[in-house]
């Protein structure tokens, strides 16, 4: 499929398919009510906190405390990386010509990220933790990173899938587990991943169609700060911030083990990147170079053969 065609599809199943943050969520039924002690709030083993011993072995009340901390602050921290998305699109698309089918769906994208913006936000109210998200320095310089989708938008897409797809690779993760989830976490998982398919599918789209006009200088630039900006960013979402830390009290041992020390954890960390390493190739920013500060980064490792492949178990 051509890139223009692929734009045509895309905004046609963003016209006929799409969500609404209050009308698809019903936030007001008794099974969404948020209630004292609810096992559903316990985070499934496929979370890098939640499959800890130390997780394991507090007690229920614990767990679901820090449950509904964890999965409010992943909401809230999917909000900013949401927020700096739809501000970097509309300083990209500010200056594009006429006639041109990423304007129709950009523009289509954003319209559906203001509305999980919405979802997120109006989850972490319900949840009722007042969590602040990311690290203070991301929420700091966010402002800023909307910038970059004008001049430098290989750059801006790159910090696009770099905050979309752990979110992604973690509630894909979360779903396919069968874990017992409280319906806001659920349902807000759904939109959001159904949702997401799409805007990912444009991201490698349009970066794979600028990458024809790439020079070797470019190329090669790019194939360092790819895997850079990928890792920075993949901490922002999926480790705990230290006000975080303080506020569970979670131990440093077990920060150390979970991000990104031991075996399991190395492995979660290199299996998000699949897809992420998948593009790369397509993109031509393998090289003997490269490759070594994916391995550095300890990203490194198979690209996906397709899209949202499953990872195998086995460490």
């Amino acid at each position: 499929m051509s890139y223009q065609e692929t734009l045509r599809v895309l905004s046609e199943a963003s016209v006929h398919q799409h969500f609404d943050a209050f009308l698809d969520i019903a936030w007001d039924s008794p099974e969404f009510e948020v209630v004292p002690n609810d096992p559903r709030w316990v985070l499934p083993e496929v979370d890098s906190l939640g499959g800890t011993d130390w997780y394991k072995s507090l007690p229920l009340e614990r767990q679901i405390e820090i449950g509904q901390y964890r999965l409010a602050n992943i909401m809230k921290v999917g909000l900013q990386f949401e927020q700096v998305l739809i501000g970097g699109v509309m300083s990209h698309l500010i200056a594009m010509p006429n006639n041109r089918a990423e304007f129709r769906y950009s523009t289509h994208e954003v319209t559906e990220e203001c509305h999980h913006t919405q979802m997120f936000q109006e989850g972490v109210n319900r949840i009722g933790v007042d969590v602040q998200g990311g690290p203070k320095w991301f929420v700091k310089i966010a402002p800023f990173l909307c910038l970059a989708g004008g001049p430098l938008p290989n750059i801006f897409f790159f910090g696009i899938l770099a905050g979309e797809e752990p979110i992604d690779y973690l509630q894909k993760s979360v779903l396919r587990s069968g874990h017992e989830l409280h319906p806001i976490v659920e349902r807000v998982m759904q939109i959001h991943v159904a949702e997401e398919a799409r805007h990912i599918g444009f991201a490698h789209s349009y970066l794979v169609e600028r990458s024809k006009d790439y020079g070797t200088i470019q190329r090669f630039g790019l194939s360092l700060a790819y895997p850079i900006i990928m890792r920075a960013l993949c901490d922002v979402i999926m480790k705990p911030t230290k006000q975080m830390q303080k506020d569970l009290g979670i131990p440093k041992s077990v920060m150390r083990e979970v991000y990104w020390k031991s075996d399991k954890s190395s492995k979660l960390l290199r299996d998000t990147f699949g897809d992420v390493r998948m593009l790369a190739d397509e993109l031509g920013l393998m090289n003997k170079v490269s490759r070594q500060v994916w391995r550095l980064l300890g990203i490194d490792g198979p690209s996906s053969r397709f899209r949202s492949e499953p990872k195998s178990a086995a460490v």
